[in-house]
This record gives C-alpha cells, sequence and structure tokens, in this order.
C-alpha cells in the first residue's frame, strides 16, 4: 500500500519501529551502567543487579510514554530499581521465614548421610521397570501422589495403579535383593 505521495505505508512503520529501536538502545546504554551500580550496591549480587535493571527498564520503557516528565527518565528508573531490589529482599525474608517454620516444626532426628551405592542400585533398579510399573511407582512414591491421582495421570482404575505399584515394588526387592546377595 502506497500513500498519495509514493512511500510504501510498510516502510514507514519499518523505519518508525527502528527509529524506536535506536532510542530505546541510546537509553539503555545512557542509563543502565549507573543503574546497574546501583542495583549491585542495594543486592551485592552483579547477575541479580543486571536482572533488576533489566526488569526496571522493561517496566519503566513500557510507560515512558505515559511518565509525567519524561525527561525524568533516569530518576524513575533508579526508584523503580530501588522498589525492585527492596521488593526481592521482602521475598527472601518471606521464604527464609517459610523454611524456618519448616526447619523447626519437623525437627528430624538424625540421619545417616545417603548411601549413594544404594541410591544408584534403586535408580538402576527402577529404570528396568516396565514403564507403567516405573510411572505408577515414581507418581506414587516420588511425587507422592495418591492412587487416584495416579490413575488420572495413567489414564487407568485405581485399582490398576494398586497392582502396577505392588508389582513394580515386588520387582525392585527382588533386584535389590540379588544385589545384595552378590
Amino acid at each position: 500500500m502506497q500513500t498519495m505521495d509514493g512511500a510504501d505505508v510498510g516502510d514507514a512503520v519499518e523505519a518508525d519501529r527502528s527509529a524506536r529501536a535506536a532510542a530505546l538502545a541510546d537509553l539503555y546504554g545512557a542509563y543502565a551502567p549507573e543503574a546497574i551500580r546501583l542495583a549491585y550496591l542495594l543486592t551485592g549480587d552483579r547477575f541479580l543487579a543486571e536482572d533488576l535493571v533489566q526488569d526496571a527498564f522493561v517496566r519503566v520503557t513500557g510507560r515512558f510514554q505515559h511518565l509525567r516528565k519524561p525527561e525524568s527518565f533516569e530518576a524513575y528508573l533508579r526508584r523503580t530499581v530501588v522498589n525492585l531490589s527492596r521488593n526481592h529482599w521482602r521475598r527472601r525474608l518471606v521464604e527464609r521465614k517459610y523454611l524456618v517454620r519448616e526447619r523447626s516444626s519437623k525437627a528430624p532426628e538424625w540421619t545417616a548421610p545417603p548411601n549413594t551405592e544404594e541410591q544408584d542400585a534403586l535408580w538402576t533398579a527402577l529404570q528396568r521397570l516396565p514403564h507403567r510399573q516405573r510411572a505408577a511407582v515414581a507418581l506414587r512414591y516420588y511425587e507422592d501422589l495418591s492412587e487416584q491421582q495416579v490413575a488420572d495421570v495413567l489414564g487407568c482404575s485405581a485399582q490398576a495403579v494398586k497392582s502396577l505399584v505392588a508389582r513394580g515394588m515386588e520387582s525392585l526387592r527382588a533386584q535389590i535383593e540379588t544385589r545384595n546377595d552378590d
């Protein structure tokens, strides 16, 4: 499609898109290094700082047309970096409190370190099971799904799941016992 002066509309749209991309790249080049330094000072983690600045840049440039003072882009970007870093630390605090609560509520007794030989043997034995038995055992015991949930995943009845799990466990026990006898 062409306009009255013979210019192609598609070319005009592409030129506008290119100009916006160039302007965005210029903004990023001008303000990102300082924002990354600020984010690093707030977080102490270079990679997290870069992620926060990218998130902040996306948020601020996405609202660029709606900024009250577009010339204050740097101030908006800085404020967004500060807010995102504060939100990051809040989430971390919530996660830590949750982990502390979980740790203190269960208070497991001391257990011996895992025996990697036994884990490897169990993994090998599990891989030798037929696919449906392996899936049933994995869903039931590793994913901790109910028999009905496993039945829904496998597309069979709960009774079939009981049978698959029982046969799978029997086969696993036999393989492990055979290994231990060697």
